[in-house]
């Protein structure tokens, strides 16, 4: 099974390039971004050895879905999707914070409860809360956005104060991300699954607030299955889900979570096609439709770079 890990292209008025840790992004004349979702995995904020076959579409074709579902609510960057794992749109000057929501305790938010935390980047936690409950209301949870290593939680007033975000542009950010969540629990219900937290990333454009990047795909948002949730919660059993926390879990299981001194442990094939059927069960749950697997045979890169570079002369 094939899996794009590294990109190096040269599109046409192609002015720079960042290569996160999922996602290449192309700079087109300094006004768009070619995003390429590759199939690389991160977690605990770096980049596992192996690639995950169709992780990159499956993030890509999830994301483009839910900006077109979604654009009612806000303005967003998408433009056209020319190939599986590539979105084409607007370039915006993007805010160094990412909007986190919650509407369960679980995650890294548990573990901070388990320790005795009962405040998260300002908002304050009931106690004798379980895990896996749900909060009163969902609560958003800021954290600033590194380029390298670990995002750090951050309050409101904190980001406000600290001019990342200016007061008005966070009421709207603050919206935005309540009604986009409310809407995403409201498909995930539709097919049988909670959508338990998600991550938002805002840009700015012409002095409008945009919505950029990924939205509720498996690697900015975990989700349960609606079925059984009840019981498993009160007989404190884990929740079926589907995100990446399995993946987390995993590595917790074998001795890492990229703290000093631990080692990566080994990827093989048939784990990464384990991690590869997951994601395509998010998909198919989450969108109600069959996954199609892209051509997989030839060059990935030759394709995308074909197919990125037609629809590119279509915009001039």
């Amino acid at each position: 099974m094939k899996a794009l890990t590294r990109t190096d292209f040269d599109f046409a008025g192609q002015t720079s390039v960042y290569h996160g840790k999922v996602r290449d992004v192309y700079t087109i004349n300094d006004d768009l971004m070619v995003m390429v979702a590759t199939d690389r995995i991160s977690a605990f904020d770096v980049i596992l050895p192996k690639g995950i076959p169709y992780k990159g579409q499956v993030l890509n074709q999830i994301a483009a879905k839910f900006l077109d579902s979604t654009s009612d609510i806000c303005p967003n960057w998408k433009l056209g999707t020319p190939d599986p794992m590539v979105t084409v749109g607007l370039k915006c000057e993007g805010f160094r914070v990412e909007m986190i929501i919650r509407s369960i305790l679980t995650g890294s938010a548990w573990r901070a409860y388990k320790d005795g935390c009962r405040e998260l980047c300002g908002v304050a936690l009931p106690e004798g809360m379980v895990e896996n409950q749900r909060f009163p209301e969902p609560i958003i949870t800021p954290t600033t956005k590194a380029d390298e290593g670990h995002d750090m939680n951050i309050s409101r007033e904190e980001i406000i104060s600290q001019g990342l975000v200016s007061a008005e542009d966070y009421a709207v950010m603050e919206d935005y991300t309540r009604r986009l969540f409310a809407r995403g629990q409201e498909i995930a219900a539709r097919h049988g699954l909670i959508l338990v937290d998600t991550k938002y990333e805002f840009g700015k454009r012409d002095g409008k607030v945009y919505l950029i990047d990924e939205i509720h795909t498996p690697d900015s948002s975990r989700y349960f299955y609606a079925d059984g949730y009840e019981e498993k919660l009160a007989a404190g059993e884990p929740q079926r889900q589907l995100s990446k926390e399995f993946v987390r879990q995993w590595l917790i299981e074998h001795g890492f979570m990229n703290e000093p001194g631990q080692e990566m442990p080994v990827i093989t094939d048939e784990y990464a096609e384990s991690v590869s059927e997951r994601y395509i069960e998010l998909y198919e749950h989450i969108t109600g439709e069959t996954f199609v697997k892209s051509a997989a045979e030839g060059d990935l890169s030759a394709r995308i770079e074909k197919n990125v570079s037609d629809y590119l002369a279509t915009l001039r």
